[in-house]
């Protein structure tokens, strides 16, 4: 699944983000997402999350358990 469905996304998800100095390079962060941050109910770019670590970014893939 992607992250660009705000409806897609609820606290406690495993996804995959790109951070905002990763950005040029494309580089992932896994994570477990604690805050949704965008508002609308879809962003081309993907919908931006905190993770539980703190950390802020998009979202470009969402995991689901046993797949």
């Amino acid at each position: 699944m992607d992250g660009t469905q705000r409806s897609s996304i609820t606290p406690g998800l495993t996804v995959d983000i790109v951070l905002k100095q990763d950005q040029r390079t494309g580089k992932l962060t896994r994570g477990i997402v604690k805050d949704i941050l965008t508002n609308s109910p879809n962003h081309p770019h993907g919908i931006k999350v905190r993770l539980q670590d703190g950390q802020v970014g998009r979202v470009k893939a969402i995991y689901i358990e046993g797949q």
